[in-house]
């Protein structure tokens, strides 16, 4: 079984009262990458699931949470999967799909039981879903890239799109990942919020001792939250989700909401922030 913890919604009135340790407790996920584990976070906002399976030489299934009430986990719900370790397998419905480092499988609704294997360090994402779609490996070389910023602005990076319209059809998920060039510390700046999804942020490809500011909050009242590597952090609807590292860094976004338009974003002008 799962090693599971829930985290339930909070309105932005009660998030700008919280303390850091408190904002911890509801927005920040430590401790997920734990070898021989499936581990889960069950967020109120949109019902996303965010976790990790880290097989470390014995295969691990998932096939229930009490959370979802349902028979099966998929039975309602679509996946994905994000490799970030070494080589390993993710068995569907009796197929074996192989991912490197930095490939990702989509799972669709009602697919059955999910084993993972072998040496990879699993990201795993997973949404409701009133729609199924075919189970598929999305390779680097079928991704979407996009190129933005400059090293001038510290924000030099490609944006590597996989569950997007453009790639991989998905009921309800978008997901894909940020890498930054090396120097280069800013993400999603200018910031936005978008209130008709929230998102999830994945901090990976860090040194140990490096570490990510996460800002979060209404534009006019932001907070931080400091993040390690592998270490995630839920951003709900109404807050901003951006950040300044140490170094370089790589992060895995996940949106879940109303729409699957990667777009639909309302900037907010430097200016409003505080």
């Amino acid at each position: 079984m799962p090693v599971t913890q829930t985290r339930y919604a909070i309105d932005p009135a009660t998030a700008k009262t919280l303390d850091t340790g408190q904002l911890r407790d509801h927005f920040h996920v430590g401790g997920l990458f734990a070898a021989g584990q499936i581990k889960l976070v069950y967020s109120h906002y949109d019902r996303l699931i965010l976790g990790s399976a880290v097989p470390a030489g014995a295969a691990l299934t998932l096939d229930h949470m009490a959370e979802t009430g349902t028979a099966n986990f998929l039975e309602r719900r679509e996946m994905a999967v994000l490799n970030i370790g070494e080589t390993g397998t993710v068995s569907v419905d009796g197929a074996d799909h192989s991912l490197d480092n930095g490939e990702v499988l989509y799972i669709g609704m009602g697919a059955g039981a999910v084993t993972f294997s072998g040496a990879g360090r699993f990201y795993i994402l997973s949404a409701p879903a009133h729609q199924t779609y075919p189970t598929t490996l999305i390779k680097l070389s079928d991704a979407r890239r996009v190129e933005m910023g400059a090293k001038e602005t510290a924000n030099e990076r490609v944006i590597i799109q996989f569950l997007h319209p453009d790639v991989c059809q998905s009921c309800q998920l978008l997901m894909g990942y940020t890498q930054f060039a090396e120097g280069s510390v800013w993400n999603t700046m200018p910031a936005h919020v978008h209130d008709r999804r929230m998102e999830a942020y994945l901090y990976f490809g860090m040194p140990e001792d490096s570490r990510v500011f996460h800002l979060m909050g209404e534009p006019s009242e932001t907070r931080h939250i400091v993040m390690a590597n592998e270490e995630a952090v839920i951003s709900p609807p109404w807050s901003i989700h951006s950040g300044a590292g140490t170094s370089s860094y790589t992060f895995c976004w996940a949106m879940a909401g109303d729409n699957v338009d990667f777009t639909d974003m309302d900037m907010v002008p430097m200016g409003d922030l505080r």
